[in-house]
């Protein structure tokens, strides 16, 4: 297969990327198609769609695992099929996104799980009525309950935004991503636990946090 163009986005790193399109943090991407008169034409009539399908490679792995552990507790290993793992026997990656505007053969998403350089295969529209089934049972997800926490950011914004304007990195996708479950799980985050809290680390960045109060809430200090 030949990809028909290339995501383009802050997020670089496989931790920065959220399990699912569908919990990501409200982040932004661009898919730019290659310089083709018969892919835009493609695209004709997909802007009436709020949500796509993209389907792509996933680049950044060379090996797959038959077993793979998922990010809950008390599940184990399971088998790669019956997970959304990327380490997969064939590198192809489906997320379904937020289409905001197509200009020319640009395509402006939104609440996605991609990375930056992400070779895009095929891109489809979403269809309520055929891709989605509430009721459908899912197997080991059902048994587990995650809970989710909410990030509070306003002591740290100013910092946050600086970051992102002279160092290039999107902590704020990073915090949404790595903290909305599991807060303190040092075995698959790089947590440690200090005086104050638990501090992540992030490249040569390290933010502290607290868990605030009796709902699940994490304080960014």
């Amino acid at each position: 297969m030949t990809p028909i163009g290339y995501v383009e986005c802050r997020q670089r790193y496989r931790y920065e990327a959220a399990r699912q399109a569908s919990i990501a943090p409200d982040n932004e991407a661009w898919i730019r198609l290659d310089d083709d008169s018969d892919l835009r034409a493609g695209l004709r009539g997909l802007d009436d769609f709020e949500r796509i399908w993209v389907i792509y490679e996933l680049h950044l792995n060379e090996t797959w695992h038959p077993l793979v552990e998922p990010p809950r507790e008390s599940t184990g290993k399971l088998g790669v099929f019956a997970t959304r793992s990327p380490h997969r026997p064939n590198r192809i990656g489906l997320s379904c996104v937020s289409l905001f505007s197509i200009d020319g053969g640009i395509l402006y998403i939104g609440q996605h799980d991609l990375l930056d350089g992400t070779p895009v295969l095929d891109i489809k529209p979403y269809l309520p009525y055929a891709d989605a089934f509430p009721s459908a049972r899912a197997g080991w997800v059902d048994a587990c309950e995650e809970q989710i926490y909410e990030l509070d950011l306003s002591a740290v914004r100013t910092q946050i935004e600086w970051v992102a304007a002279y160092a290039g990195w999107d902590l704020e996708n990073f915090l949404a991503v790595q903290l909305r479950s599991d807060p303190t799980d040092a075995k698959r985050k790089r947590i440690v636990e200090t005086k104050a809290g638990y501090r992540i680390a992030f490249r040569t960045w390290r933010v502290d946090y607290r868990l605030a109060g009796a709902a699940p809430r994490i304080e960014v200090l």
